[in-house]
Formats: C-alpha cells, sequence, structure tokens
C-alpha cells in the first residue's frame, strides 16, 4: 500500500505542478473560433510532454528508494560494492554516486538520478546471492556507463519529445474529425476521441522509446567492458542468460535502467536486446 500510495502521490503532484503551469501560462486556451492556435497547442503539448518527462527525472533518485526499499550504503563502510563503485567511477572520471542494495529475486540492477553528481547505483539481493565478483564487477561497470553517457537525461528527452509529438496529433485528429460531426456533437466527439488516440500514441511512442533504449544498451555494454573488462562484461551477460529471472513488478519506470529485461513477445516493447545479441556485439566490439 505505500508504494501505492507513494505512485499515485507523485502522479497527481508531477500532473497538478504542469496543470498550473499551462494554466498560468494560459496553453490550454489553443481552440479559438477560428480553428487550432497552432503555436499555443505546440507549447501546451510540448509543457505536457517535457515537462512531466522532467519531473520524474529530478524526482527519480527519491522515488526509485522509496519503490524499490533501496537500503543506501555508508560511502565510508568499507563495503565491497562501495570501493567496486568508486575505483570504477575514478576510471570513469565520475563523482560518485550513492550504492545501495535493494531486496527481489530478480539478477538485476539499475542506475537512476537526474544528472552524474546526483546519481544512484542499486544492486538487487538476487543478483548478489547469484554471481560471483567478476560478474559483479561487469554489472557495475554497465551501470556506471550509463552514467557516464548520460543516459538518464537522454531517455528523458526522448520520452518527452514523443510524449509531445502524441499529444499533438491526437488534438489535432481529434478537432479535424469533430468538424464532420453536428456542431453539438463536436466537443463529445472530440474529447472522447482525444482521450482513445491519447492511449493509442502512447502505447506507439513507448515501442520508439524501446527502440532507442535497446540501442543504447550496445552503448553502455561497450563502456562497461572498457571500465572493467571485456570479459567481466560477457561474464556478467552469461550469467544473466544462464539464470531464470522472476519480474519485479515495483518501479516499473525504472526498467530502461536496467540491466535486462523482458523477454518472448513482450519484446517489441523491451527496453534491452536478447541477451544473445548483447553478448555477441560485445565480443565483436573494438575497444
Amino acid at each position: 500500500m505505500k508504494r501505492i500510495f507513494l505512485f499515485l502521490a507523485t502522479n497527481i503532484l508531477v500532473m497538478v505542478t504542469i496543470s498550473i503551469i499551462i494554466n498560468l501560462l494560459g496553453l490550454n486556451r489553443y481552440l479559438t473560433p477560428y480553428g487550432i492556435n497552432w503555436v499555443t497547442l505546440a507549447l501546451f503539448c510540448g509543457v505536457w510532454g517535457m515537462a512531466g518527462a522532467f519531473i520524474s527525472l529530478f524526482m527519480s533518485r527519491f522515488i526509485a528508494k522509496k519503490a524499490m526499499g533501496v537500503q543506501v550504503i555508508d560511502p565510508n563502510s568499507g563495503h565491497p560494492l562501495v570501493l567496486m563503485v568508486a575505483g570504477m567511477c575514478q576510471k570513469a572520471g565520475l563523482p560518485m554516486p550513492e550504492v545501495g542494495i535493494y531486496e527481489s529475486p530478480e539478477m538485476n540492477a539499475f542506475a537512476t538520478g537526474p544528472t552524474k553528481n546526483r546519481s544512484l547505483v542499486a544492486v538487487s539481493s538476487g543478483l548478489l546471492g547469484r554471481m560471483d565478483r567478476n560478474e559483479v564487477e561487469g554489472v557495475l561497470a554497465h551501470e556506471i556507463s550509463h552514467i557516464a553517457n548520460g543516459d538518464m537525461i537522454t531517455m528523458t528527452l526522448i520520452a518527452g519529445v514523443v510524449n509531445s509529438f502524441a499529444l499533438f496529433l491526437s488534438r489535432v485528429i481529434s478537432y479535424f474529425v469533430s468538424l464532420s460531426v453536428k456542431e453539438d456533437l463536436a466537443y463529445v466527439v472530440r474529447f472522447a476521441l482525444t482521450i482513445v488516440l491519447d492511449i493509442l500514441f502512447s502505447i506507439l511512442g513507448s515501442i520508439v522509446v524501446a527502440s532507442f533504449s535497446r540501442r543504447r544498451e550496445y552503448r553502455a555494454d561497450r563502456g562497461g567492458a572498457m571500465i572493467a573488462g571485456r570479459e567481466k562484461m560477457v561474464a556478467a551477460l552469461e550469467s544473466l542468460r544462464r539464470n531464470f529471472e522472476p519480474v519485479d513488478p515495483r518501479a516499473a519506470s525504472l526498467d530502461t535502467l536496467k540491466i535486462s529485461g523482458k523477454k518472448g513477445f513482450m519484446a517489441l516493447f523491451s527496453t534491452h536486446p536478447p541477451l544473445e545479441a548483447r553478448i555477441e556485439a560485445l565480443r565483436n566490439a573494438s575497444l
């Protein structure tokens, strides 16, 4: 219940914040007696699409800790994970992120945070229990590579642009369709069609975002190999391939930042390429 409340509270906060911004700027009045005010509509969709993504990004580290129950390790504790991350960050020229562990049977890890200076690397207890030191180093190097590449902000920008286009297209289409019905039905048709198209374009948009994310994973694998060594990175991916991974349903928004993703039919929406393809690409990559 705590996680559900946190999820709802976060989304309500985001929606209220954006609604206040839009009303203050007068961007909710994009329909005029003469038709669509294209500039106002573009700004309306841009604010909704980009602001939501960026608010979520800036809250990502806090939300990840609460949603996943991440226990942050004292940076001065001498914990092996902290020492591993510190050494890799020094090699990559990065500031030290927070390092934590979360209880989960899945073999996974993720990196999140709004900037390189305010990032978090978290590892599941399932991964620590089933991987050896070299494999764990490969996983950590992959996540640190995400931070070094600025993948959190990159995926936020991509999601924001896709969301903005989806909102823009749904409102343009619904407006022109409403012109073909009786005037007293126009508002109802436009309202209902906008909702349907928002859902449809959001689904299609998620496929586009997932495609960008899959390309980014290859880059993070290569970066991880440069930090920890190719063999450790390959060993980590091989270990993931050998082991069955139960899906952890908490904080689905973090899936794009984990080291492995969905299988089967859902691969179309997966943020990660097949492990076999990643291993092959990594073995053939020039470092």
